[in-house]
């Protein structure tokens, strides 16, 4: 029996939703996109001078924590991509400039994007910085359509941010974000046919792409076409929740009732707060009562309303949104991008206030069922995962999004390329995507990681990869250095080892070279190099490249 993709009559159409999505923002809001800037801000929240790269470049990397989070067009066409560290970026690109990250700098460079698109409707929800979204029934019947309202959109986005940030129209948010990657305007009830052709790892969920594509299911129409009662009994809720986005419809049913009031909190400020820590500070206090309340029902938020008054009557608000349910520091985190978005008066579109804050409120704008103390099949307590989370969420707001991350498997062939690091709640697919530079369809990490790579050491891997090369040296049993022809043949036996100038030891067993030639047609980032497997004296068994004449020691097995 079949079923069809498009959404059965019984369920409610999703929301048209407009997206604006604006690649590589980190680098727009450093300053290498040619766009207006923030304000480099201070830990005081005093304005400080806007920080602005040399004219004409455009090789630009932002890092943190020595590994590179957002680069150029410019850089990725010279070998530079995401999780790269700073020297080998910078070697892949002499003339690259280099700018650390700072999330803050993105959020306050972001406002007045929203700014903009706050002029064609109200109620702009941030997702993140570089992505926002409203709804179009009221905006497209205005504008005459929603081509025309796309057209209009992306005209204000181009005057005010990077010309390369993108628009979309569908139905929902999550097909209206995929279409906003595309620069598409997908008619209504045409979002199914839309999502069909993506492949499963869009919808953000690796440990369920990573079964279906061993299933066999490695598109979302596919996954859409599957009976929804099998799929819930299979996949549990989150299976039957990702259905739902392939087959375009919302992330949830409408809850069928209003939120009560008294969810909501505040706090007066007296004296008025004219610093963005004074404000912040007091926001903490209101991120872990919201949180506590809500916990108490049994619920958790998703999209919460930041809104503040002013002294002189002034009422500023914004929606932020969350992938998942909000912790006090996510809160917290954007309360503080918000407030210093505000009070720095970042953009010049972008309402600044005549007089400090009198008053702050959080309002819980979305709200679902919180599993915290959801008990799982074999009887482990979900709460468990949910305070590591709030832990690790804690860690991320002291010491920046970049300070936690989670290893994501890639494409590649060495075991330093194999893997991935991403900051913990950022999705897998943005890193994906700055890989693919945005111009080709996205591939979801396990497919790209059970690719075919000539040259990839087989199994198993080892137990100690090095972030940086060790040094090392090969010698044949005449003492002269190993080498590998332009055949892919060894020049002599290896005999010899020795790493990081330790004594040399006598190689009693080896295997290989597996050669590589990798980007052979990019100048900047071609390498050329080969692998051996080395067993020393010692019973120890290394994984050794040799590369231009030079030995280096890339991993050890246990």
């Amino acid at each position: 029996m079949t079923t069809s993709t498009q959404p059965s009559s019984s369920q409610p159409s999703p929301v048209r939703t407009l997206v604006v999505w604006c690649p590589d923002w980190p680098v727009t809001a450093a300053g290498g996109g040619g766009a207006p800037l923030a304000a480099s801000g201070s830990q005081n929240g005093a304005r400080t001078v806007p920080f602005r790269l040399p004219e004409g470049q455009g090789a630009v990397a932002v890092v943190f924590a020595n590994r590179v989070v957002a680069c150029s067009a410019a850089a990725r066409s010279e070998g530079v991509r995401r999780g790269l560290r700073r020297w080998e970026a910078q070697g892949r690109c002499p003339e690259l400039v280099v700018v650390e990250h700072d999330p803050a700098r993105d959020a306050r460079a972001f406002e007045s994007v929203v700014v903009a698109l706050e002029a064609f409707a109200p109620r702009v929800e941030i997702v993140r910085p570089g992505v926002c979204a409203v709804g179009t029934r009221g905006p497209s019947r205005y504008f005459g359509g929603d081509e025309a309202l796309a057209a209009q959109v992306a005209s204000a986005v181009a005057r005010v941010a990077d010309p390369g940030c993108r628009v979309g129209i569908a139905d929902g948010p999550f097909a209206a974000g995929l279409a906003a990657r595309r620069g598409a305007v997908v008619a209504p009830g045409e979002s199914p046919a839309f999502l069909a052709p993506f492949p499963v790892g869009v919808l953000e969920r690796p440990e369920l792409a990573d079964l279906l594509v061993r299933l066999g299911i490695r598109t979302l129409g596919e996954f859409a076409a599957l009976p929804g009662p099998d799929v819930l009994a299979r996949f549990g809720p989150e299976g039957a929740l990702a259905q739902r986005l392939s087959r375009g419809l919302d992330e949830r049913p409408p809850a069928g009732r209003e939120l009560p009031l008294e969810l909501s909190v505040e706090m007066e400020l007296d004296p008025p707060a004219e610093r963005v820590d004074t404000a912040a500070f007091a926001a903490k206090a209101l991120a872990d009562e919201l949180y506590e309340r809500l916990a108490g029902r049994g619920l958790a938020c998703s999209r919460i309303a930041i809104e503040a008054e002013t002294e002189h009557g002034e009422s500023l608000s914004r929606l932020w949104r969350h992938d998942g349910s909000l912790t006090p520091a996510a809160m917290a985190d954007r309360v503080r991008w918000q407030l210093d978005g505000w009070l720095a008066g970042t953009s010049a579109s972008a309402e600044t206030p005549t007089a400090g804050l009198t008053l702050i409120r959080l309002v819980p704008d979305q709200v679902m069922p919180g599993d915290g103390r959801q008990l799982d099949f074999w009887g482990g307590a979900a709460e468990v995962a949910a305070r590591a989370a709030r832990a690790l969420a804690r860690v991320q707001g002291m010491l920046g999004p970049g300070a936690v991350v989670t290893a994501v498997r890639c494409g590649g062939r060495g075991p330093g390329e194999q893997v991935t690091l991403v900051p913990w709640g950022e999705p897998t697919l943005s890193v994906l995507e700055d890989i693919a530079g945005g111009n080709r369809p996205l591939c979801p990490p396990d497919e790209a990681s059970s690719a075919p790579w000539p040259g990839r050491v087989p199994p198993p891997s080892p137990a100690t990869v090095f972030t940086e090369p060790v040094t090392a040296q090969v010698l044949d049993a005449t003492g002269c250095l190993v080498g590998v022809s332009g055949r892919g043949a060894v020049t002599a036996p290896p005999a010899r080892v020795s790493v990081a100038g330790a004594v040399w030891g006598e190689v009693v067993a080896w295997a290989g070279p597996w050669p590589v030639d990798e980007r052979w047609w990019d100048a900047p980032a071609h390498r050329r190099r080969a692998r051996f497997q080395v067993v020393d004296g010692t019973g120890t068994a290394h994984l050794l490249s040799v590369e231009a004449g030079h030995w280096w020691l890339e991993a050890t097995y246990d």
